[in-house]
């Protein structure tokens, strides 16, 4: 019966970093100067710390949850603003979130950070070029222009951001999300 209620509320810890994701994409929305198409949200944030704190697993099901949610409801890009999203945080959750399980220290938080950063923006210059073509009928080569320019600082400044402010809130904010309520 205890293990039911400390998995009930790591549901429901869970479930509120989702929430505030979501929260965060309305009410923070920041243009790119040099491409206003390219927007930056601190959305990632609690997904990061969901990741840190419970997991890489629950870091990617929490992407997919607020991916859905932010494309479908709250007026994303539809199923392509879905596929990036997902792709981008879920690589981030994925690397990051195995490299800090291993050793939850501040040394390799930052390491965790950077290379789920370095990761996410590798891949999402390949999503880019591949995906992008596909759902908004942009020449390869109109996406390849982009790459230096646009996505690779962009990228690199959202989830630069995003992990500089997670590094700096995670510890008070993991002391909430692991304390057990009974």
């Amino acid at each position: 019966m205890k293990t039911k209620r400390i998995n009930t509320v790591r549901l429901a810890k869970i479930a509120m970093m989702a929430a505030i994701s979501c929260v965060l994409v309305l009410l923070i929305r920041i243009p790119f100067p040099p491409m206003p198409f390219l927007v930056y949200d601190p959305a990632d944030i609690p997904i990061y710390i969901t990741t840190f704190a419970f997991g890489p697993a629950a870091g990617l099901t929490v992407t997919v949850i607020v991916s859905l949610i932010q494309a479908f409801i709250l007026g994303g890009d539809g199923i392509y603003g879905f596929i990036m999203h997902v792709l981008a945080t879920g690589m981030f959750a994925l690397i990051a979130g195995n490299l800090y399980r291993r050793k939850k220290t501040k040394k390799e938080a930052i390491i965790a950070l950077v290379a789920g950063v370095i990761v996410m923006t590798v891949m999402m210059c390949l999503f880019n070029y591949i995906v992008t073509p596909m759902y908004m009928g942009t020449p390869r080569e109109a996406v390849a222009a982009l790459l230096v320019p646009a996505i690779i600082p962009f990228n690199l400044l959202k989830g630069g951001i995003n992990g500089i402010v997670t590094f700096l809130v995670y510890k008070r904010i993991s002391r909430f999300l692991h304390r057990n309520a009974y």
